[in-house]
């Protein structure tokens, strides 16, 4: 099969197609013929050398696929209700850029109806990722605030969408009035620039005063201190990524006093069980809202799968609103 292979750590031009063996489905698992590859942030570190793959993972880059089951685990096809043939897309711990791909049986998904491999292919990470921290972990319900930074990032397009669906007010940052445009478009009720304006100080003029219940961060560093001070009282700050830095000093104080959560998580080392928890609640909660259109992929560009050094590019350009997909279909 056709792979992406980093031949040594480093810039995008380090990504190229190449060729290896077709890989084999173990018990659990299913093999999927893929025709679209979903491009994420951690792709991009475990690139550079800075996030590798967990210990038994492929070390083909790629956490997300949309494709055909092709084979695997019988028993446990049966018993998911799934079948060879079936179109599916599926959240990995890698192997995702290439022709084949093993999942765990319990982390595919049905294509929603409507939908193409594309668009399927653009939903498990960041769906996943969006339940895991917006709803498990930030417990945000209906009729609560919440300020999802970067909202025009892979992860910001979805969260703003499922948060309103939640019924939750949302608002979002983003770098620049084009994109503030396309976060008020997807749902946000305000979006922030950050490059021009002061995200607390906005926080508190549209909340007035009050702060919001949930922020789901991405940056961590510096903006931690800002964050504690613009939750209200008993707020919950989720950190998801650390693109700002792994510190940030805060005070200790308001979280005492405002009985403030601070948490966070990483979903790609977590266990099958804990996936496929997920993977059962957005089929259920989040399945008939792609199907009904109330929440939408938003896919920024596609590039054939032997392009995936441009995809790349793209991504580390923070010009892209939603999200980068690889096609396999002509390569």
């Amino acid at each position: 099969m056709k792979f992406i292979e980093v031949t040594q750590a480093g810039a995008p031009e380090m990504m190229r197609l190449a060729q290896r063996p077709v890989p084999v489905a173990g018990v659990g698992e299913v093999l999927i013929k893929v025709s679209a590859s979903g491009v994420n942030r951690p792709d991009v570190l475990q690139r550079k050398g800075l996030y590798p793959a967990p210990a038994g993972a492929s070390d083909i880059l790629g956490l997300e696929v949309a494709g055909v089951i092709e084979s695997g685990d019988f028993q446990a096809l049966s018993q998911a209700g799934f079948q060879v043939g079936d179109r599916v897309c599926a959240l990995v711990s890698g192997g995702g850029y290439a022709q084949w791909c093993v999942a765990p049986v319990a982390q595919c998904l049905p294509v929603p109806a409507g939908l193409t491999d594309i668009q399927a292919a653009s939903l498990p990470e960041t769906l996943f990722t969006v339940w895991s921290n917006l709803v498990d972990r930030g417990r945000l319900v209906a009729g609560e605030s919440v300020l999802i930074q970067g909202g025009t990032s892979g992860i910001g397009v979805m969260a703003i969408q499922l948060a309103k669906a939640l019924g939750a007010s949302v608002l979002a940052t983003a770098g620049s009035d084009e994109k503030c445009a396309a976060c008020v478009a997807l749902g946000a009720d305000a979006a922030i620039n950050y490059k021009t304006h002061d995200f607390q100080s906005e926080v508190a003029r549209l909340t007035q005063g009050q702060g919001v219940d949930v922020i789901l961060d991405m940056v961590a560093g510096g903006y931690i201190a800002k964050e504690v001070l613009s939750l209200r009282e008993d707020g919950r700050l989720v950190i998801i990524a650390v693109q700002g830095g792994v510190k940030g000093e805060f005070d200790a104080g308001v979280l005492l006093r405002r009985r403030l959560t601070l948490t966070g998580s990483t979903l790609r080392v977590r266990s099958v069980a804990f996936k496929a928890a997920i993977a059962q609640a957005c089929v259920k909660q989040v399945w008939p809202l792609l199907i009904s259109g109330q929440i939408k992929p938003v896919i920024h560009r596609v590039f054939d799968a032997g392009d995936a050094a441009q995809a790349h590019a793209l991504m580390e350009s923070n010009t892209h609103i939603g999200k980068i997909v690889l096609n396999w279909e002509n390569s």
